[in-house]
């Protein structure tokens, strides 16, 4: 804008800046500076004839479902079929028989091991060198041939020996050992003073036990999240949880993989908060009131108390059906939007359920009244210099 000194009046050179800058107010939006989407750019931007995200209220109802979900990922929800008898022979398990034989021995003679037990009692013993189970599943007994064990308990390999001995032994009894178990096994990595293959006996080793003997973790209890993958299906879950609820202290299974992570877990703070960081919390998790208290909660010279989001991809089984986006991610994970007013006194109740979870982004949201100043502020910046023009040219 060019003005000619000593031809223009302040107040006209006010009106012609003004005329020319107000039709900029309604677009204000797309050339202010702004840390993120307005209050009224999210609800438009969560309209469901056009959105491919779903703006979801935070309510006690809400709430209450995504705690009925996460329980449903609890290890005592998630692993709850039936135990795997774990004391099955398996090919490349090492096993060892030892056959006795009432006097007179017929087949085998005494064993060293065995001589004193078989003076005491009048029968002879032998015991056979350790066999490692093949991958056909058989090990070889002399006098009795090749005896299928792969997939049987060594009760019953006994008892199908003693069969196969019948009538060339004399009375023959057999004991069968389990010499190395090298399939039943858990294995233990990650955070742990020491990586391991713990064999299941029939004691039924559970979650603690096998953090037990690897040595415990290295890192505080507080700060270790433990993952169980058993087949298909993993899991992860608080170390202090597990110590908190024995329920989630369950029975392994033979091929279980226990994991120890030192994962501080974090979620993003960005907009109208005390602080935008990405901030770790612990493993046992923290609700949205303690994540607004660590990054210094919401200004109050800037934010909307009524924008305070939380951005999410959830599990589509944890949201119902009526609010369920039509896009996912590339986990088969759906774009949510939860919503907090925390104008209203009871969002804080809510806000005290409400859990945060990990890579989660909070952000709050500017007040209109503060994209007005902007516009304001950037008005007088343009007009002040031109009023100043006007004011040099009137006194001239």
């Amino acid at each position: 804008l060019y003005v000619l000194p000593g031809y223009c009046s302040m107040n006209a050179l006010a009106k012609i800046s003004m005329s020319l800058l107000f039709p900029l107010l309604g677009a204000c939006s797309h050339w202010l500076p702004s840390s993120g989407p307005s209050s009224i750019k999210m609800n438009q931007a969560a309209e469901p004839d056009t959105s491919i995200i779903q703006l979801v209220d935070i309510t006690p109802a809400v709430t209450q479902r995504l705690f009925l979900s996460q329980k449903s990922q609890l290890f005592a929800e998630s692993f709850i079929k039936r135990r795997v008898n774990s004391y099955l022979v398996n090919p490349g398990d090492i096993i060892e028989v030892s056959i006795w034989e009432a006097s007179p021995a017929m087949l085998f003679g005494v064993a060293p091991a065995a001589a004193a037990f078989s003076a005491s009692s009048g029968s002879k013993a032998s015991t056979l060198p350790e066999q490692m189970v093949g991958a056909e599943g058989y090990i070889n007994v002399p006098f009795a041939g090749r005896i299928k064990v792969a997939g049987k308990t060594l009760q019953t390999i006994e008892t199908d020996i003693v069969k196969a001995l019948q009538g060339k032994a004399n009375y023959p009894q057999v004991i069968v050992r389990m010499s190395r178990n090298m399939t039943s096994n858990v294995t233990v990595v990650g955070e742990v003073q020491q990586s391991l293959l713990l064999p299941i006996t029939p004691r039924g080793e559970r979650l603690l036990d096998a953090i037990a003997a690897a040595g415990g973790v290295k890192q505080p209890v507080n700060k270790i999240t433990l993952q169980l993958s058993r087949g298909t299906t993993v899991r992860d879950i608080a170390l202090e949880k597990v110590i908190q609820d024995p329920k989630q202290n369950i029975r392994l299974n033979p091929g279980d993989v226990v994991t120890a992570y030192y994962q501080p877990l974090s979620f993003t703070a960005m907009g109208a908060t005390g602080k935008n960081d990405e901030i770790n919390f612990e493993a046992q998790g923290i609700t949205l009131a303690q994540a607004l208290a660590r990054v210094g909660g919401v200004l109050d010279n800037r934010a909307n108390a009524s924008g305070v989001y939380v951005f999410r991809f959830e599990s589509p089984e944890s949201i119902a059906e009526s609010i369920k986006p039509r896009v996912a991610n590339s986990d088969g994970k759906l774009p949510i939007v939860y919503r907090l007013d925390m104008s209203d006194p009871t969002a804080y109740f809510v806000a005290q359920n409400f859990e945060i979870r990990n890579r989660d982004v909070l952000y709050v949201s500017n007040a209109s009244a503060v994209e007005l100043q902007k516009f304001l502020n950037i008005l007088v910046s343009i007009i002040y210099p031109l009023v100043n023009v006007g004011n040099i040219g009137a006194g001239m």
